[in-house]
C-alpha cells in the first residue's frame, strides 16, 4: 500500500467524479485501487468506498452538537479525525490485506477523496498533519530470500508515497482574473501541502461550450507570460482600468512567476487517452513509474501506461477538444458503432473448429495403431 493521490480542490471542480473515474480506470488497467472518503459532508459516494470518514464523524452530528455553520463543521470534523488518526491507520491498514500477513498484501493504491473548504488545503493544519502521519505507514518486504511463510522480520519501514492532485474546473480559462485567482490558489495549496503535487484542469471537454480563449491553450497550462493578460484584465471590469488595480494585477502576476512552480494537466474524465495521459504524469511524480510493481503477465493497457504509449501532449488536447472537437467525436461515434457491429456479428470461428476436429478424426482412421502408448506426466 504504498502509493496514493491525495485529491483536493474548490467544490465543484469534480473531485469525487475523478475518484470514481480513475478508480474504473485502474480496475480496467488490472491495479488494485481502493478510494477512501474523507469528507464528512460526502453522504452520497458514487464510487465504492472502502474507508469512510462519516463511520467516525459526520457533519450534521457536529453541526448540530456544536452548533457550527457547514464550513466550521468541515474544519472540525478534520480535527477530530486528526485526533482520532489511529481509526484512520487501522483501516488503511486493512485495505488489500489478508488472513495471513495484511501489512505484506496491502498492495492497493489509495485515493483520498478530500473535503472542498480551500481553507483545509490553503492555511488550515489537520489535513497536511493527517498526510503527514499517513506517509508514515507504507512498509516494504526485503529481496526475496529463504524464508518461508512470511516472517515479519523482513519487513522494512518506508514512506507512503504520496501524490497531491489539486483540480479546478477548466471554466476558470474563461475570464482572467478568475485565472489570477486559480493560479494564487494553486500556488498556495503546493506551498501549504509541501508534497509532489499536480494541478488538474478538469472538464476540459466542456471548454469548447464558454466563450473563445484569447490564447491557444498551452498559454494557461504551461502558465506562460501573464502580462499578455494585462489588456483583458482591464476589459474585464471598468474598475480593472484604474491606476490601482492595474498595479496590483502586475503585482500578482509577478508574484506567481517569481515562483514559478504551477502548470497543469488537463483531463476529460470519460476519455481514455486523457485519463492514461494524466495518470501516467501522477506515476512519474509519485515514483509509481519507476517501480516493479506490475510484473511480467502485464495487460496490453498495463504496458502503455508503462511505455508511454498512445498518450496526449497539450497540441493534442488543444486539437481534440477545442479546434475539432465535433469532427473526433463523430469518429468516436462511428469506432463504438463498428465495435458493437463487431461484437454482434456471428462467430465463424467454432463451427472452423468442428470441421478441423472431424478431419482429424478422419485420418486417424487411416493410419494403424503404432502400439506405442505415451503417458503424460502432470
Amino acid at each position: 500500500m504504498p502509493f496514493a493521490q491525495l485529491v483536493i480542490g474548490p467544490p465543484g471542480s469534480g473531485k469525487s467524479t475523478y475518484c470514481d473515474g480513475m478508480n474504473q480506470f485502474m480496475s480496467a488497467i488490472g491495479r488494485k485501487c481502493s478510494v477512501v472518503n474523507l469528507d464528512p459532508a460526502n453522504d452520497h459516494t458514487s464510487y465504492p468506498c472502502a474507508l469512510d470518514v462519516r463511520n467516525l464523524v459526520t457533519l450534521e452530528e457536529i453541526m448540530k452538537d456544536d452548533e457550527l455553520g457547514p464550513n466550521g463543521a468541515v474544519l472540525y470534523a478534520l480535527e477530530e479525525l486528526e485526533q482520532n488518526f489511529q481509526w484512520l491507520e487501522d483501516g488503511l491498514k486493512g485495505l488489500g490485506g489478508s488472513a495471513d500477513c495484511e501489512i505484506c498484501d496491502s498492495e492497493d493504491y489509495v485515493l483520498f477523496d478530500c473535503p472542498g473548504q480551500v481553507e483545509l488545503f490553503t492555511h488550515h493544519s489537520s489535513l497536511r498533519n493527517i498526510f503527514y502521519r499517513i506517509q508514515k505507514l507504507g512498509y516494504r518486504v526485503l529481496p526475496p530470500s529463504a524464508v518461508e511463510p512470511c516472517d515479519r522480520t523482513v519487513l522494512t519501514n518506508v514512506c507512503f508515497q504520496l501524490v497531491a492532485l489539486h483540480l479546478t474546473d477548466s471554466y476558470s480559462l474563461t475570464l482572467p482574473s478568475l485565472f489570477i485567482s486559480t493560479l494564487l490558489l494553486s500556488l498556495r495549496a503546493m506551498l501549504q501541502m509541501d508534497l509532489p503535487h499536480l494541478n488538474v484542469l478538469t472538464k476540459i471537454d466542456k471548454l469548447s461550450t464558454y466563450a473563445p480563449l484569447p490564447f491557444n491553450l498551452d498559454f494557461y497550462t504551461e502558465v506562460q507570460d501573464l502580462t499578455y493578460l494585462m489588456p483583458y484584465l482591464a476589459k474585464e471590469s471598468p474598475r480593472m482600468q484604474s491606476g490601482k488595480y492595474e498595479g496590483l494585477n502586475k503585482a500578482i502576476i509577478e508574484l506567481v512567476e517569481d515562483f514559478g512552480l504551477v502548470s497543469f494537466e488537463t483531463l476529460a474524465v470519460e476519455d481514455k487517452k486523457s485519463m492514461m495521459t494524466l495518470l501516467q504524469a501522477i506515476d512519474r511524480a509519485g515514483g509509481y513509474a519507476f517501480g516493479a510493481a506490475e510484473g511480467a503477465n502485464d495487460t496490453v493497457w498495463q504496458v502503455a501506461m508503462r511505455e508511454g504509449m498512445n498518450t496526449m501532449d497539450i497540441r493534442d488536447v488543444q486539437e481534440r477538444w477545442l479546434d475539432r472537437k465535433d469532427e473526433f467525436d463523430e469518429m468516436g461515434r462511428r469506432a463504438l458503432e463498428e465495435e458493437a457491429q463487431a461484437r454482434d456479428a456471428p462467430s465463424l470461428t467454432d463451427d472452423a473448429g468442428d470441421e478441423d476436429d472431424d478431419d482429424v478424426e478422419e485420418l486417424e482412421r487411416h493410419f494403424p495403431d503404432s502400439g506405442v502408448n505415451v503417458v503424460r506426466r502432470s
